[in-house]
């Protein structure tokens, strides 16, 4: 049989979509983890790095579990409010889980667990959409890379296609004007991470901060971080940390086609602007084919 010309949709993607079953599992880990542990903290992440915070949970693995996920579904699992809570107080709790936030149930006190996540604050290279911390400048002339000699000339092309004025001058790189790679307070630029990490600038810090904290019997607390908290729109989780990525509109995906499902209405979409844009013509016609035995002799 002849292959079908139908527009079929494949998704690229392997990550399984989070369903209800997902969401159920998670709310029954966490009224599981109430009956075993005596203390719940709420605790902000900046700057969240996978493997120092996997070494964390690993080193209090015996006394504590930390959940990250869907705040909404986090929330419910504690109650939002007096009529649902799981426990006496949760519900104030509950409202303390927003933005890049997570929960920790453990039997250690407030200063243990503070101590165990200062040991795994660490210094690393900022990411496309962090806010710098400070502006950093280098100056004209010859280009010197973070060990503090010259910079290999290998690298000319590199820093010549991230925004940098440069040349190469008998085989070393030559600033043409002073360049500023970040200034502080504003968001990081895709070429300004590639160039902080080649000149060695780590900007990010990894770390962790309790916002609150529960234990059992109903006791409720709020600690001096929360504040802080409450006065940055950052952490109401809303915003879009793709909007300071240097992309323009251009390349992203059509308006009509963001809150749509992979499926047969993309491919009807898609048919509609390929029909769309063939003109008042319509479809280009077949050439004819030159009747058998052509003219007569």
């Amino acid at each position: 049989m002849p292959k079908s010309r139908r527009d079929k949709v494949i998704a690229l993607t392997q990550t399984k979509k989070k369903d209800r079953e997902w969401k159920g599992g998670l709310i029954e880990q966490i009224r599981e983890a109430l009956e075993q542990y005596q203390s719940v903290f709420v605790f902000r992440c900046a700057n969240l790095r996978n493997n120092a915070f996997k070494e964390l949970k690993a080193t209090l693995a015996d006394s504590s579990r930390f959940f990250m996920g869907s705040n909404k579904v986090m929330q419910v699992a504690l109650g939002k409010g007096p009529e649902d809570e799981q426990r006496d107080g949760l519900h104030q709790l509950a409202e303390h889980v927003r933005g890049h936030a997570g929960m920790v149930f453990t039997n250690l006190t407030k200063e243990d667990v503070e101590s165990a996540m200062a040991k795994y604050e660490v210094s690393d290279y900022a990411r496309t959409g962090t806010v710098a911390r400070e502006t950093i400048v280098v100056e004209k002339g010859p280009v010197h890379g973070p060990h503090g000699g010259l910079m290999e000339h290998t690298l000319e092309p590199t820093l010549r296609k991230n925004g940098m004025p440069t040349k190469l001058n008998r085989g070393v790189i030559e600033l043409l004007a002073d360049h500023a790679l970040c200034k502080e307070g504003e968001h990081i630029s895709p070429q300004g991470a590639i160039l902080l990490r080649l000149f060695g600038h780590e900007l990010a810090t990894f770390k962790m901060d309790l916002l609150c904290g529960w234990h059992d019997g109903g006791d409720f607390e709020v600690y001096e971080c929360a504040e802080d908290v409450d006065g940055d729109d950052s952490m109401d989780g809303d915003d879009d940390r793709f909007k300071d990525d240097g992309i323009s509109s251009s390349m992203m995906l059509p308006t009509e086609l963001m809150h749509v499902e992979s499926g047969p209405a993309v491919a009807k979409l898609a048919r509609g602007k390929d029909e769309g844009s063939q003109g008042a013509r319509g479809p280009a016609r077949k050439a004819k084919k030159p009747a058998k035995g052509g003219r007569g002799r």
